[in-house]
């Protein structure tokens, strides 16, 4: 079992510095991998570039950058870049993204996102492999006139999906090479995620993409005020259909009830259910939620658990 964390310095001053210094940490603390997420904001997979270079030996990843908005050309780029700089330990997350995110900061429509991550994942893939494209679909284009492979990322990159629903797991077992399920718990992976993603690769005649389940939580003594903040942070899920099915199908109401918020025994023994729900690496999110001092209380925890 892989353990990793999520970083989040977006309240530092100089946001770049912090995440190296925080992911120096997490690999002192025996943590195996750090991930940055994508919005508006820093430029993940440049962070993730910068963050594994100066961190030798630290997996990478973004977790994740949404396809409406984006070509597969400039992200195979980027992609292939930071594969480059970290020398084969990057890996990159793609999604869907949220309809009311997409239409407000773009001015795209949200339409067939389904069909549009299909072509997205068929024309990266080409670009990734072989370093050209010849694609022509519904939704995009993507061509290479010019080559668009970048020397030293000849290993390729990892390509994940965060696919949660029957429709983002069908074309991520066919295309992807791993999931990153967020607010997913281990009832919903053993029950419904892991034998749809399983069907689906089996269908296509590819390997069973591996799982990288994100999950919120800390290692606190004040688990209910923590939990509280949580409840409130984390509603915002609560208002996009693929999460609130997901969170359902977990067993939970509200997504705090997602959250691993407890004793070092309780995320000791949830880190474990997700591994025997078929999760190949669990990755911590939101461990600032309670404070610097609890903060570093979790990651040397997640860190042994790693061991």
């Amino acid at each position: 079992m892989t353990v990793g964390v999520a970083l989040n310095a977006s309240d530092a001053p100089n946001q770049v510095d912090a995440t190296v210094q925080l992911a120096q940490e997490a690999a002192g603390a025996g943590l195996r991998s750090a991930w940055f997420g994508q919005t508006f904001g820093a430029d993940s997979p440049q962070l993730a570039a910068i963050v594994g270079r100066e961190v030798p030996g630290l997996r990478v990843g973004t977790s994740a950058i949404p396809v409406v908005g984006r070509h597969p050309l400039l992200v195979s780029s980027q992609a292939q870049t930071a594969q480059a700089a970290t020398h084969g330990r990057y890996h990159l997350g793609l999604a869907l993204g949220t309809k009311l995110l997409k239409e407000t900061g773009f001015g795209l429509p949200f339409e067939r996102p389904i069909a549009r991550l299909r072509e997205f994942l068929t024309a990266l893939r080409q670009l990734i492999e072989t370093g050209t494209a010849d694609f022509h679909g519904a939704l995009l284009t993507a061509t290479t006139p010019v080559p668009a492979r970048v020397p030293g990322a000849e290993s390729g990159v990892p390509l994940l999906v965060a696919a949660m629903g029957p429709q983002a797991l069908r074309v991520s077992g066919e295309l992807a090479d791993r999931i990153l399920p967020y607010l997913a718990g281990p009832r919903a992976l053993e029950e419904h995620i892991v034998p749809a993603l399983t069907a689906a690769a089996e269908a296509a005649g590819r390997p069973a993409p591996r799982i990288v389940a994100l999950v919120p939580g800390v290692f606190t003594d004040d688990v209910e005020a923590v939990r509280a903040k949580a409840t409130e942070n984390l509603a915002f899920y609560e208002q996009i259909p693929s999460y609130a099915r997901v969170i359902e199908l977990s067993g939970g109401r509200r997504a705090a009830d997602l959250a691993v918020i407890d004793d070092e025994k309780t995320v000791g023994a949830e880190i474990r259910r997700y591994r025997d729900a078929g999760a190949t690496e669990v990755v911590f999110s939101g461990t600032e939620i309670a404070g610097e001092a609890d903060r570093r209380r979790t990651w040397p925890l997640l860190g042994e658990l790693a061991r």
